[in-house]
């Protein structure tokens, strides 16, 4: 007799990568769009407390505006807000559409203890009422043809607050919904990823749907979208550990190898040395190699040799002395 996840035929859908707040930023959008099949890319969140934005805010957090909102590579990225006025996040909205961004995205799903204290984020979970406000308020300020989506986790302390949440999200008029299957309190746990609950919520879930959390490689994703009967699938951690994981994934490729790797590492380099200041690269890069190491043996060799290193230069000297070692 078949299991059934066995029983379960599942078609492939869309793969997303999924904004991560001080990790995902323009320069490693750009290149791991050019590496991977990714359908869309949603920006790190955009904070809106009382004021519009300026355009320049905008260009700085997504330079991908200034080219018909894509990345070289063509993949579309969508500008992410988190805030709790909704009609500050309204008139910011409708500016970063006019400005280029295929739609909207609004965050009622990051953890991180500064951003929750200041009501945004997953603290919104708490706020069903909230939610719906937001969404509703953004929804009128904007043209119709305009996507807008949402990112939610299951709730704040319990699974069980997601019905609320959803019907929240439905009600305020999200095309979208892209569900982070944990709680806020479950943080990135990765026994306390709940799956099932997806596919529990789907049936009453009328617009498209995105798994999302604990999807590491192939088989992984195979899973998700069997357990949560969802096609579509954003990917965040997973995408830093394996590079290339949006093309294994959507087209069977093969893991990136190390040297290949060594190459994106440089290419990131390169063009943060570009940036008006480039003085983040040694910090950004050592928390890129905590992910790639539980991948890359090399990488944890790596991060051990330039650990204590923080003067950009000689962070490069050493990244180019590596890659020479290995060749």
């Amino acid at each position: 007799m078949s299991s059934p996840l066995s029983s379960l035929t599942v078609s492939p859908g869309r793969v997303i990568l999924a904004p991560m707040e001080g990790v995902l930023d323009s320069l490693l959008r750009e290149i791991l769009t050019a590496v991977n099949h990714y359908d869309l890319c949603v920006t790190e969140f955009v904070r809106v407390v009382d004021q519009l934005l300026t355009r320049k805010t905008l260009y700085r957090l997504c330079p991908e505006l200034l080219h018909g909102g894509k990345t070289t590579s063509g993949t579309p990225v969508r500008v992410q807000l988190l805030g709790q006025h909704p009609q500050w996040l309204a008139e910011n909205a409708v500016l970063a559409t006019e400005l280029g961004s295929p739609g909207i995205d609004i965050n009622f799903g990051c953890p991180a203890r500064r951003v929750n204290n200041s009501c945004g984020g997953a603290a919104l979970l708490k706020e069903p009422e909230s939610i719906y406000r937001i969404l509703r308020t953004v929804r009128d300020a904007l043209p119709a043809e305009q996507l807008l989506s949402a990112k939610v986790r299951l709730g704040w302390s319990s699974p069980d607050e997601c019905h609320e949440i959803i019907d929240a999200v439905i009600q305020g008029g999200a095309g979208e919904l892209a569900i982070h299957a944990r709680t806020k309190e479950d943080g990135y746990k990765a026994d306390a990823i709940k799956w099932e609950w997806i596919n529990t919520l789907r049936p009453k879930i009328n617009i498209p749907l995105i798994a999302n959390g604990e999807i590491w490689n192939a088989a992984d994703a195979m899973r998700c979208r069997q357990i949560t009967g969802c096609n579509d699938l954003m990917v965040g951690r997973g995408a830093l550990q394996l590079p290339n994981l949006g093309a294994v994934i959507a087209k069977n490729a093969t893991a990136m190898m190390w040297s290949e790797v060594m190459g994106l590492l440089l290419q990131y380099a390169d063009a943060a040395l570009q940036q008006p200041r480039s003085d983040y690269l040694p910090s950004r890069l050592k928390q890129w190699l905590v992910f790639l190491k539980q991948q890359y043996p090399e990488a944890a060799e790596l991060f051990m040799s330039i650990r204590t290193v923080h003067d950009t230069s000689a962070f490069v000297e050493q990244l180019n002395a590596a890659k020479t070692k290995r060749a």
